[in-house]
């Protein structure tokens, strides 16, 4: 698949923290359900509360439409959106984040939101031309099978309706890239036929696999914007909890731990965050990292 190799030092450096190859003869659940599992996502998506709400009121949300939040974890949009009325089905592999999504829901008294398990590749139990916007950030990207996934966004959005993406772009000097590009240095090499999730960063591959769902490129849109990541303690603090929490990077330490390296992979990675964080507090820490955003008129 010409795909797999449209940026293929990213996927070599970036492919590795996850585990998300999948046999081509079977039809199975997303394996990075084990991934998603792990930990605790919460934790992390605690930090990007703001710019989940900042994202969502800048996409005309209006009461009475339908929405899915694919991946979308504990609902750092889908919960936003439903607090404007939209009618919300919030689709995630992970069933813990199913589980505290819908917990979030219940405790804001939100009865127009539901969470389910399900994945991004196979949408078997969503009608076709249901929803008039179909929404996935940093959710979808790092589901294993691409092309299937842009298949699924639009059969199961509107004519007239939208999808939006948020991805992470590959080799991009912002947090997120340059924290899986440090942690694939001590993980071995992906196994043949990986599509690193990163790909869904450049523009092309969107042209590619949404134009195989009948998308056309002029409907096709692109913008860079930025993701802050919030939290109230220190940066060195905010690397303990991608470490503890964060499943690539929960994988990464054990691949460290076994060479005996995982003091050099935290000193890399303090020195990362530090050197990103804004906060003019030690005990605080502000990062930005910079995302593609992808419209797609259906």
């Amino acid at each position: 698949m010409a795909v797999v190799n449209a940026n293929a030092d990213a996927g070599e450096k970036l492919g590795s923290v996850n585990t998300f190859v999948y046999p081509s003869n079977k039809k199975i659940m997303n394996p990075n359900k084990d991934l998603w599992e792990k930990g605790d996502f919460t934790q992390l998506a605690s930090t990007m509360r703001s710019s989940g709400e900042e994202l969502v009121t800048s996409i005309g949300i209006k009461k009475g439409m339908k929405v899915l939040d694919l991946g979308c974890g504990d609902g750092t949009t889908a919960i936003p959106i439903a607090r404007l009325g939209a009618e919300v089905k919030g689709v995630d592999i992970a069933r813990n984040l199913v589980e505290a999504g819908n917990k979030r829901a219940e405790k804001e008294g939100l009865n127009n939101i539901t969470f389910v398990e399900g994945d991004a590749c196979d949408l078997d139990s969503l009608d076709d031309a249901d929803f008039d916007l179909t929404i996935s950030i940093f959710g979808a990207m790092f589901a294993p099978k691409p092309f299937a996934v842009a298949k699924e966004m639009v059969r199961v959005t509107k004519p007239g309706g939208r999808i939006i993406m948020g991805n992470w772009i590959p080799g991009d000097p912002t947090l997120i890239a340059q924290l899986l590009t440090i942690s694939a240095a001590y993980i071995p090499p992906p196994p043949e036929g990986f599509v690193s999730p990163m790909t869904w960063g450049i523009e092309q591959n969107v042209i590619e696999r949404f134009g195989e769902a009948g998308i056309p490129e002029k409907d096709i849109h692109f913008s860079k914007e930025p993701w802050r990541f919030n939290a109230p303690y220190s940066a060195s603090e905010f690397v303990a909890v991608f470490r503890n929490y964060f499943g690539p990077t929960m994988n990464a330490f054990e691949a460290a731990d076994k060479k005996g390296k995982s003091s050099d992979l935290q000193r890399e990675l303090e020195d990362l965050f530090n050197s990103h964080n804004t906060s003019p507090s030690t005990d605080k820490t502000v990062i930005s990292a910079t995302y593609l955003k992808v419209t797609v008129s259906r």
